[in-house]
């Protein structure tokens, strides 16, 4: 008799932990409703204080602590411009930061030069006129988590589907929502200056190998020539690939199609603008909204894990 009270007592237990578990994932987001748009971006201007990181992206929890510790009340913001699917670990590029101020509103006087006291840099991004966004519940360290693994496949397949470009992706976590942008325009002025360098160095000696003279003098150009990342807004006809982010340890982006995805700008090969979207009603901003059911015309079809940051208080 004492066995079987003994037995009923552990499955009792093993249930009502398992239940405990499972609520605690539906709070974290398991179960909300991943939305992607294309409309007006969710922040306006900003100038953040940040640091570049080359490396797994499964490292940079300690950049978003080390930002939350030196001022816990600013929202933290991470700028991904690899695919870690398809570019070497410790070759992917990204920004971790803090943000300063937004819209017309500038900087504490005090806080530049205390984030330049711990080595951050100070940078400024425009307010994109458009942007593919969606939302993910910011309530627990699994939220960043299942975000990874739920927002950046739908994220990746409302751009292919649409023949977008795309690219960097940024997550801006603020209070209980993490929010997830790609902008759609002025693309160049989100890349920060070492990133930009990261591109000169290695595009040198790349064209240097990838440029060949044939026998009447003519250059050709090796199939395995990179494509450059460094310009703003992808061109039309110039092929583009990237990808996107993920949480601390490795994130479940969708692989999507590989033909050349190394880096956001990448992937939006041969992609459309926003331009060639229809539009509808308005985005959080009062811009008009891009309907997601647009289809771009004119243009060929092509084809981590975060570690968890801190939250800051608002």
């Amino acid at each position: 008799m004492s066995d079987l009270l003994l037995l009923g007592l552990i499955g009792g237990l093993s249930l009502l932990l398992l239940l405990t578990l499972l609520a605690f994932a539906g709070y974290s987001g398991l179960l909300a409703e991943v939305t992607v748009s294309a409309g007006s971006p969710p922040i306006r201007n900003v100038t953040v204080a940040y640091k570049f990181h080359m490396g797994p992206y499964n490292e940079t929890g300690r950049l978003f602590t080390e930002s939350c510790s030196v001022c816990p009340r600013l929202r933290s913001i991470a700028i991904y411009y690899d695919n870690p699917h398809m570019v070497p670990p410790e070759k992917c590029r990204c920004a971790v930061g803090s943000i300063l101020s937004e819209g017309v509103e500038s900087p504490s006087p005090e806080l530049i030069p205390l984030y330049q006291k711990f080595g951050f840099k100070v940078f400024s991004f425009p307010a994109p006129s458009h942007v593919v966004t969606a939302t993910f519940p910011y309530t627990s360290a699994l939220s960043i988590w299942l975000a990874a693994r739920r927002v950046h496949p739908a994220l990746n397949a409302y751009i292919k589907e649409r023949k977008l470009c795309a690219h960097p992706r940024l997550e801006i976590y603020q209070q209980d929502q993490i929010y997830f942008m790609c902008p759609l325009a002025r693309q160049g002025d989100f890349y920060v200056p070492e990133v930009k360098e990261t591109e000169r160095k290695s595009r040198g000696p790349a064209e240097a190998s990838d440029t060949q003279t044939d026998g009447t003098g003519a250059d050709t150009m090796s199939e395995t020539s990179s494509v450059s990342l460094e310009v703003g807004p992808c061109s039309r006809e110039t092929s583009a690939a990237t990808l996107s982010p993920g949480v601390s340890s490795s994130r479940g982006w969708d692989d999507g199609d590989t033909r050349s995805e190394n880096s956001y700008s990448e992937s939006g090969a041969s992609g459309s603008s926003f331009e060639e979207l229809d539009l509808e009603g308005e985005g959080p901003l009062g811009e008009p909204r891009l309907s997601p059911e647009a289809e771009p015309m004119g243009a060929p079809k092509w084809p981590r894990e975060l570690s968890t940051p801190e939250k800051g208080e608002e």
